[in-house]
């Protein structure tokens, strides 16, 4: 059965798809922080613990501007995200933790897998999150989920793992129409937020009711061990002509040993090429996925 889904970073929408067909991921790990002792298995703990390695990340493009979240992978400022995050950006600022905020320039992207790495200018000593195994995780483990709906920096959710290897169809670029528009959704994959066409790509999702909202996409997803392993990128949401989307207990996460697998190719500029037009002024401009909600 298809369903209609919105993209959570900053609004953008997709059609979702579940399947029972099983992957495993693969890839080297990141080094980071796990939870202390004394505070692992809490949602406090975990919160308290990854929150810092988690940022907001704010967009201008040519049709308006986003919001969506990152994870810091190194001390010096990479950050992985949703591809659909930054797409088109003609200036990128993160915002961490602390509330401090930086400017960042895209690395490389790769829109078949709705991946993207970018570094902050001028960062240092930042702290990295711990990046775990997704092929370790079971249906009913709890889970954290970490990011900025709607730009509410270090919004913590908890939920369980719903199900695995749920089948996901997004768009790879899409402009984002505006607020009074509402979501245009309709089921099969038709129509979206614009017309996306064919121009569409599909990963193996892990299915969360952790809560998640638009400007989630590009977070955490974290086990209770402090451990990165997943990044929310997409929610179902009912068809609607006027209503907005929301959280409905039906959450979308790229498993994370997708994300280290990829990370080699991110580094070099990725299939998608390096974003060399997002910088701390103005500069070139491309469609994005707008408004943010």
């Amino acid at each position: 059965m298809a369903l209609a889904a919105a993209v959570v970073g900053g609004g953008t929408a997709a059609a979702v798809q579940q399947m029972l067909n099983k992957t495993n991921g693969t890839g080297t790990g990141v080094n980071g922080s796990t939870i202390s002792q004394s505070s692992n298995g809490t949602v406090a703990g975990v919160a308290e613990n990854v929150s810092p390695s988690v940022v907001r990340i704010d967009t201008s493009t040519s049709s308006g501007q986003g919001t969506g979240s990152g994870i810091v992978i190194t001390a010096d400022g990479e950050i992985v995200t949703n591809n659909h995050v930054i797409d088109g950006a003609a200036k990128i600022q993160v915002t961490m933790s602390d509330g401090k905020k930086y400017s960042a320039k895209i690395v490389g992207t790769d829109p078949d897998k709705d991946l993207a790495l970018i570094k902050l200018e001028g960062a240092s000593g930042l702290k990295p999150a711990s990046l775990g195994n997704s092929d370790n995780i079971k249906v009913g483990d709890e889970v954290v989920a970490i990011g900025s709906p709607d730009r509410l920096t270090g919004t913590v959710t908890s939920g369980i793992v719903s199900a695995l290897n749920r089948e996901v169809n997004v768009p790879k670029s899409e402009k984002q129409q505006s607020p009074q528009d509402g979501f245009p959704f309709s089921y099969g994959g038709k129509q979206f937020n614009g017309n996306t066409g064919t121009d569409t790509t599909s990963y193996k999702a892990i299915q969360t009711d952790a809560s998640l909202n638009p400007g989630n996409s590009g977070g955490a997803l974290v086990n209770m061990n402090g451990e990165i392993v997943g990044m929310p990128s997409a929610i179902y949401s009912p068809s609607s002509g006027s209503g907005s989307a929301g959280s409905v207990g039906l959450g979308f996460a790229i498993p994370v040993n997708t994300i280290k697998a990829d990370l080699p190719s991110l580094r070099k500029g990725g299939p998608g090429g390096a974003g060399n037009n997002a910088d701390s002024g103005t500069g070139n401009t491309a469609n994005g996925f707008g408004t943010s909600f």
